[in-house]
C-alpha cells in the first residue's frame, strides 16, 4: 500500500510506484520472503508487535546486510486488524564520535574477536568496570542494538562466510567453529535469521549452471 524510496532501492527498483501492489515474494529471494511473510502473518493473526528483530537482508547485488525490524498491526476504529506497518533499521558502522563510544568499544571488539568461544557478557562488563545493564544501555545508544545481538550477528556472519568459501566443510564443523555447541540449535537459529537452513544457503551459494 505504501513504501519509501529506501525500500525501492533495496529491491533494485527505480521508484516507489514499481513496488506498490507487489508482495514480498515478488521482490525478495524466496527463502527470505517466506520468513517475512511468516512474520506478517504472526502480526496480523495474533495482533502482536515485533520489536527490534535482528534479521538478514540480501541486496540486489547479493551483498549481505543486517537490520533490526519492527512490525506492528494497523487497526480500524473498531479495533479490528486491517493490516500492518513495518520499518527496518539498517545496521551500519558504529558512531565512533559518540561521547560514550570508547566506553564500550573494547567490549564490542572482544565480542567480535572471541565469538568462537563461550562468552560471559557480564564478565566482559565487569572487566571494563561497568555493570551489564549500563553496557546494554550504552550499546543501544551507539550501536542501536544489544551486546547479545552483536554476538549473534558476528557468529552468523562467520558461519555465512565459511559456508560461502568452504563448500566441502561440514555444517556441524562450521557450527562449532562459530561458537555453537549444539548443531540443531545452530541450524534453527540460522534459519530464523536468514530464512534458510545452512544447507539450503550452501546449495544456493554453490549451485552451478547446467552444462549445455
Amino acid at each position: 500500500m505504501a513504501v519509501n524510496h529506501t525500500l525501492a532501492r533495496r529491491c533494485g527498483l527505480r521508484s516507489k510506484q514499481e513496488l506498490l501492489g507487489k508482495t514480498v515474494l515478488d521482490v525478495h529471494p524466496r527463502p527470505l520472503a517466506q520468513a517475512y511473510m511468516d512474520q506478517d502473518r504472526q502480526v496480523i493473526e495474533a495482533g502482536c508487535t515485533i520489536r527490534k528483530h535482528l534479521e538478514l537482508h540480501l541486496y540486489p547485488n547479493r551483498r549481505r546486510g543486517w537490520c533490526l525490524t519492527h512490525k506492528t498491526p494497523l487497526r480500524d476504529e473498531s479495533g479490528a486488524i486491517i493490516g500492518l506497518v513495518g520499518t527496518s533499521h539498517d545496521l551500519g558502522l558504529a558512531d565512533e564520535v559518540h561521547p560514550v563510544y570508547r566506553q564500550i568499544a573494547n567490549i564490542a571488539q572482544r565480542i567480535r574477536d572471541n565469538h568462537r568461544q563461550p562468552l560471559s557478557l557480564n564478565e566482559l562488563a565487569k572487566e571494563e568496570g561497568l555493570s551489564l545493564a549500563r553496557v546494554e544501555r550504552l550499546f543501544q545508544r551507539v550501536f542501536h542494538y544489544t551486546p547479545r545481538q552483536l554476538l549473534l550477528q558476528t557468529r552468523l556472519n562467520g558461519a555465512l562466510s565459511l559456508i560461502e568459501t568452504d563448500p566441502e566443510r561440514s555444517i556441524a564443523d562450521i557450527a562449532i567453529e562459530c561458537g555453537y555447541t549444539d548443531h540443531s540449535a545452530f541450524s534453527r537459529q540460522f534459519k530464523a535469521f536468514t530464512g534458510q537452513t545452512p544447507m539450503q544457503y550452501r546449495l544456493q551459494c554453490h549451485k552451478t549452471e547446467p552444462k549445455a
